[in-house]
């Protein structure tokens, strides 16, 4: 650590950390079994070696939230997942079809923040028998309404190709290049949005 570092207290490694963006790479799912965490954590692996915005797994699973409308709202999930959310600056949906839409966990999750997600931009990762491509359609709506700016490149994995017995994550070497196509849509609009909000 140099004499400003020791000054000023921040590292240069911890400035540039503060000065990118900040990437959500948000679970869709929170059912028994589930593989968004394996397909989460290879959308991270490929996002951290970009090296161009902090990239971070956040698990709906882990905020509790109850049904929207069931309580009073006074659980300490809400307000931990409306300050997750505000502490970002984009997002990266990993997203899974059931009946032809997003999960009822991913849309209550949505449900339980408005102001958290506008003026941020969002990339979508989705799986399923047609590759979650209905599920993501229907995400799209619901970003739009959140004045969340989804971007154009879709990756889709497919149930019958790019998993093994359905459970084991075995992705195609295709995938990749739409990946990092998704990001740096994902984080050029990030940052562009930053800029209004």
């Amino acid at each position: 650590m140099g004499l400003l570092d020791k000054l000023f207290g921040k590292t240069h490694e911890e400035e540039t950390k503060m000065t990118k963006l900040n990437i959500g790479i948000i679970l869709g799912s929170t059912r028994q079994g589930r593989v968004s965490p394996q397909v989460g954590e290879w959308v991270k692996g490929i996002a951290d070696k970009r090296g161009d915005a902090n990239y971070e797994i956040v698990d709906i699973a882990d905020f509790n939230l109850p049904f929207l409308g069931t309580t009073d709202g006074t659980e300490p999930g809400i307000a931990k997942w409306n300050e997750k959310l505000a502490s970002l600056d984009g997002f990266v949906f990993v997203v899974q079809e059931y009946n032809h839409s997003i999960t009822g966990a991913l849309k209550n999750a949505l449900d339980f923040a408005r102001e958290a997600w506008n003026d941020k931009a969002a990339g979508i990762v989705s799986y399923g028998s047609t590759g979650g491509a209905r599920a993501a359609e229907h995400l799209r709506g619901i970003l739009g309404e959140l004045k969340v700016a989804d971007v154009r490149t879709h990756p889709t994995l497919s149930l019958f190709t790019d998993f093994e017995n359905g459970s084991d994550f075995k992705p195609a070497e295709l995938h990749l290049t739409n990946v990092n196509a998704m990001l740096d849509e994902v984080v050029t609009w990030s940052g562009a949005l930053k800029t209004i909000r």
